[in-house]
């Protein structure tokens, strides 16, 4: 290749800032020189390999019944039912996943947390205070280290909040892993633990109800697998793959669902407000 002209340098240069977005660029010189481009992969002929499901917690147009016919009156009072039926708030969903715990404990009461699991929950109570959010709602699981991580987390919010025990987050096993885990092969508890954790994604993974005007902010107090799962289904990934994500003790994840059914991921895991000292995963 020739040497390159200055137009050509200040091109090449704005393409390395682009990075990796750019399949190819060419330049070719000379008497057999051809025209130079640039392609993002990702806008030519570009099909996404999995669509977003508008329907996943049942969209206004699958509970209203359908038109009876093509009539303008009849055009209206379906238009009517339909924008009635329309969620026009924003359902907050922070998972607090419980402090470190006795794992040596054999039964559930025995497996409380340890003096490090107190500082976190402690820590994440203050952390949640700070964001000045109104609090609707705590929900807890009714295991052990999730009662107690709940309590403390309590102690930092408003005296109001209403506070659920909820036996559906209990910890389990959603759905076998892929790729799968060799040592950790909980097979039988599929079949009780996956029905379970799918209600309770159920029950509380879904639009605002179109009565709802004002945004809200729910606390789930519960474990790293029904967070992980809960995770996967919420954004529409594979759900197998939950137990690629590590989340630490006493962390926050933020997930928001929108009154069009679009999900967003705010925080996975976020310990920002400890010091790295008190910060554990396992």
């Amino acid at each position: 290749m020739g040497s390159l002209s200055r137009f050509h340098k200040i091109a090449l240069i704005s393409l390395g800032a682009v990075g990796g977005g750019l399949a190819y660029y060419q330049i070719n010189s000379g008497k057999n020189e051809k025209k130079y481009g640039a392609y993002n992969s990702w806008t030519t002929n570009f099909t996404p390999s999995v669509k977003w499901d508008k329907n996943w917690d049942q969209e206004p147009e699958s509970i209203v019944r359908p038109k009876r016919s093509d009539e303008p009156e009849e055009e209206n009072k379906y238009n009517e039912k339909l924008e009635k039926a329309r969620s026009k708030a924003v359902r907050h969903l922070f998972l607090i996943r419980h402090g470190q715990y006795n794992v040596q404990g054999e039964t559930d009461k025995e497996r409380t947390l340890t003096d490090l699991g107190r500082i976190q929950a402690d820590l994440t109570g203050q952390r949640l205070a700070s964001l000045d959010i109104k609090w609707d709602l705590l929900v807890k699981s009714t295991m052990t280290r999730a009662q107690e991580t709940a309590a403390i987390i309590a102690k930092h919010l408003d005296k109001d909040i209403e506070v659920k025990d909820c036996q559906l987050l209990e910890e389990g096993a959603p759905i076998p892993p892929e790729p799968p885990v060799g040592h950790w092969r909980p097979e039988p508890r599929f079949f009780q633990d996956s029905a379970r954790i799918e209600a309770a994604f159920r029950r509380y993974f879904h639009r605002a109800p179109p009565e709802q005007t004002k945004d809200t902010y729910t606390l789930l107090v519960c474990h790293a697998n029904v967070i992980r799962f809960f995770v996967c289904k919420a954004l529409q990934f594979p759900p197998e793959g939950w137990l690629r994500i590590s989340l630490n003790h006493a962390s926050i994840t933020w997930i928001s669902i929108m009154p069009n059914g679009n999900v967003v991921l705010r925080s996975l895991s976020d310990t920002g407000h400890m010091e790295p000292k008190y910060i554990t995963s396992r």
